[in-house]
């Protein structure tokens, strides 16, 4: 049941009379925004409210040595602090200039909008359970009690002295609850004890600055006099998605065993960790920061982007870890040494349903000039499919369809082969914000397929065979309706789940084969709304394979998975749309058949439809009529994908 705001009579409000409590979800209130200076000023649009709500925007030059900038809405926005540096606060015209209700502004050339420059922000929002920015003044009483609205007991506290050089202290709840122990954001020291106490000295409602300071300087958190900021990260506390239970932020500690890694268990995908090393300052101790739009993957040959919190240095690429659907893991290396860790991890959004399908599906074509693909929104997967024009010909040759996704960074899948991966150029793929870039060239003809995840519509997951029965996690949010899994390494088919089979059958989408059946797939088991089966076939389970997994449901209104049995006349199939789809996937079961491609941006309409197939390198048939337009979905027509009796499944995205 939705949250609601008590207004009267606990019955009342049970039954629908209250008013309605807004939910909260994490895209809301954070954001890692990519962006290129541009010398001059710009607007950067990440869609959280900072003027009316408040918050930290924290920028990284990510292509040369520059230091961390952190401005915040209570200090205001030219008030600058450096993470990398002991200096107190500094006043900075010319970098950030504005919080916005969508975002924020930068200035003339500053340190955030250097022309050619290649920049990260992160931009936390203050919310109860998420965030909370706090100001004070010191008094130099040990006992001091400074009150905040983060409305849960935080699970980190940074404070910074404004006033005077001095360290960052950091406080973290994985880093000792019975003495208190301290570390600082601005080097690599491990931590030390600043005195006794214990954890419920910070409450939901307070803290206690003395806390996270050095106990031999008697009060660096509380200086009499200086001013102090502090910055409340929040720790499994709820107060987030439709019930306002799910979390979406954590503060935890692992030991890391370079012979194995670890796998950290946050219940959550996370799309942004820091980390540091609290037993040693020797090695790779720094605070290391990861994110998902960067370049946190699942891939090893390119490496995990990071940046360092304490240093200035430029962004660098090591395989440190990766995502996972419950939450993040640290690869077995000699990267990170053998030792305890804390960390405070973001969970990835979006946690709504879309409402719309150009927030989440986007099409087009491009000519052999052009080299960026902007959707409109954060792109999690593509598929592209090229063609080489011949001028001796005046035709299109054959082209495969190139299948992409930002968790296996700069590698393709071809779906009309069983192949393994190929690696391509880092820089073609995922270094625009909203959208991707694909490496071109002279002649070719590009057709494209974007998609973002959302809960309800698609989701994308990473994982290890093991040659044995097993579910694997996913965060669809409902059940997977189609999935369609390919084996990395290896030159495999790809197999499909479809709804429309049923649980004891499979199909390739690189093949026009009919179903079959068997249990090594799915054994004969359906999806659920948190896992998905895989029994021992190689396609889909193989030790110690990755595999790459689309999965795929119908979301009222903006997507569709089902079948039909062919007319043989005009049908109408009804997806629940109001606008027509803009995409159609169709393929034949009973017999065989392609895996046919229609999209709105080549043309679903009365007449010829041009049409693409993902098991064939064919470029586009342009002179058949199978599919029109139809408000509720789309129709097929006379018996081109309409066979009398056949049996067809589909996937249609409005």
């Amino acid at each position: 049941m939705p949250l609601q705001e008590t207004s009267g009579a606990a019955s009342y409000d049970a039954f629908g009379g209250g008013v309605a409590a807004v939910p909260n979800y994490i895209e809301d209130v954070f954001s890692t925004y990519l962006y290129t200076g541009n010398g001059s000023t710009q607007t950067i649009t990440n869609g959280i409210d900072l003027a009316g709500k408040g918050g930290l925007t924290w920028l990284k030059r990510r292509d040369a040595v520059r230091n961390h900038g952190l401005f915040d809405t209570v200090r205001g926005a030219t008030k600058l602090l450096y993470s990398d540096l002991t200096n107190a606060e500094y006043t900075d015209a010319y970098s950030l200039t504005s919080f916005n209700s969508n975002g924020f502004s930068l200035g003339l050339d500053g340190g955030g909008n250097a022309n050619g420059g290649t920049y990260a922000s992160w931009t936390f929002r203050k919310q109860p359970k998420f965030f909370d920015i706090v100001t004070y003044t010191g008094n130099g009483v040990s006992s001091r009690t400074i009150a905040h609205s983060l409305g849960s007991a935080p699970g980190c506290v940074i404070i910074k002295n404004l006033t005077s050089i001095g360290n960052w202290c950091v406080w973290h709840r994985g880093n000792g609850t019975t003495d208190y122990t301290a570390l600082s954001l601005n080097t690599t020291n491990s931590s030390g004890n600043v005195g006794p106490g214990n954890y419920p000295d910070f409450t939901s409602t307070t803290f206690k600055p003395n806390s996270v300071q050095a106990a031999s300087t008697g009060a660096i958190g509380n200086l009499d006099g200086d001013n102090y900021v502090a910055y409340l990260f929040a720790h499994n506390a709820g107060g987030f998605g439709l019930t306002g239970t799910d979390n979406v932020i954590s503060c935890g500690s692992f030991s890391l065993d370079s012979a194995v890694g670890v796998d950290v268990n946050l219940g959550y995908e996370a799309q942004w960790v820091m980390i540091k090393r609290t037993d040693s300052s020797a090695g790779s101790s720094g605070w290391y920061l990861l994110d998902t739009m960067r370049g946190w993957t699942v891939d090893t040959t390119f490496g995990d982007m990071y940046l360092v919190a304490n240093t200035t240095a430029a962004e660098a690429g090591q395989n440190i870890g990766r995502p996972t659907a419950t939450g993040f893991a640290i690869q077995a290396s000699t990267w990170l040494s053998t030792g305890d860790y804390i960390y405070i991890a973001i969970r990835r959004g979006p946690m709504k349903v879309p409402t719309s399908g150009t927030s989440v599906f986007y099409s087009s074509s491009f000519g052999d000039t052009q080299t960026s693909f902007p959707t409109g929104f954060v792109t999690d997967f593509a598929i592209n499919k090229v063609t080489y024009y011949n001028p001796d010909l005046g035709t299109y040759t054959d082209g495969s369809n190139f299948m992409l996704a930002r968790l296996t960074a700069n590698t393709t899948q071809v779906t009309n082969q069983a192949s393994t991966q190929s690696n391509l150029d880092p820089a073609s793929f995922w270094a625009i914000q909203d959208g991707y870039k694909w490496a071109n060239g002279s002649g070719y003809n590009i057709f494209g397929w974007a998609f973002a995840r959302a809960p309800s519509f698609a989701d994308v997951v990473c994982y290890t065979g093991n040659d044995t029965l097993r579910t694997i996690n996913h965060n669809l949010g409902v059940a997977p309706e189609m999935m369609i899994i390919k084996n990395r390494d290896t030159a495999l088919d790809w197999a499909v789940y479809h709804t429309g089979l049923g649980n004891t059958k499979y199909i390739f989408l690189n093949s026009t084969a009919a179903s079959a059946t068997a249990s090594s797939y799915w054994n004969d088991t359906s999806p659920t709304a948190s896992v998905f089966t895989v029994n021992t076939s190689n396609k889909v389970n193989s030790s110690p394979s990755p595999y790459l997994a689309y999965l795929f449901a119908t979301c009222a209104g903006i997507s569709k998975v089902g079948s039909y049995t062919g007319t043989g006349s005009t049908q109408t199939i009804d997806c629940g749309f109001t606008g027509g789809a803009r995409f159609v996937l169709i393929k034949r079961i009973n017999t065989t058949g392609d895996w046919f491609v229609y999209d709105s941006s080549r043309g679903i309409q009365s007449g010829n439809d041009p049409y693409l197939r993902f098991n064939s390198s064919l470029p586009a048939v342009t002179n058949t009529n199978y599919v029109d337009a139809a408000a509720s979905g789309f129709q097929v027509i006379g018996s081109g994908l309409n066979v009398s009796g056949g049996t067809y499944i589909f996937l249609a995205i409005a």
